[in-house]
């Protein structure tokens, strides 16, 4: 697959490894320990370093002693990565928030584009947040997400480009057929 540009070429879809991002931000699909686990979660711990998780656990120690909510999202820096910030954010295990899985995913998204314009940040990259071990559906993930970004770029010019990384091909093509971004 080919690089796609959406909205004015403001959206890069694209496949590739987020921690490999030269970028002011990229996203962490986190869980809500904040202390890494599996998938982008454990990638982004392992290649950041111990910066990470020491800002991560201050963050648990002071802000959130009992873990990030599902939605909500935090900042540190970028470690050991090219990205000079991580946004931890916690998805949706899918089919457990009582019809609620759909507003807590666009919330994930619309909280880290939020935090990234409170911090100046121009670049964000996002992974498909949910839809590995949480199983959040693809296609309907790729709705809820681009909604989300969709309607935060219509507010607000802050934010120059929003990358959204996948780890596979399949994955990518999955979202460019369900997106609402055109």
């Amino acid at each position: 697959m080919t690089e796609k540009r959406f909205l004015d070429g403001k959206i890069l879809v694209k496949v590739g490894d987020i921690t490999e991002e030269k970028i002011d931000a990229i996203v962490n699909a986190a869980n809500s320990a904040l202390l890494g686990g599996g998938g982008v979660d454990g990638a982004i711990h392992r290649r950041g370093g111990a910066k990470i998780t020491e800002e991560c656990r201050e963050i648990r120690r002071t802000a959130f002693p009992h873990g990030l909510p599902t939605g909500k999202a935090v900042i540190t820096s970028g470690g050991n990565l090219p990205a000079r910030f991580v946004i931890h954010t916690v998805g949706p295990v899918y089919g457990t928030n009582g019809g609620k899985d759909a507003a807590l995913l666009a919330d994930c998204y619309k909280n880290s584009l939020e935090l990234a314009a409170e911090n100046n940040l121009r670049t964000i990259a996002f992974p498909s947040i949910s839809t590995g071990v949480y199983d959040y559906p693809k296609g309907e993930a790729a709705k809820v997400s681009s909604n989300a970004i969709r309607d935060f770029l219509s507010k607000t010019d802050v934010i120059n480009e929003i990358r959204l990384i996948f780890f596979s091909e399949p994955d990518a093509r999955l979202f460019l057929e369900h997106h609402n971004l055109s």
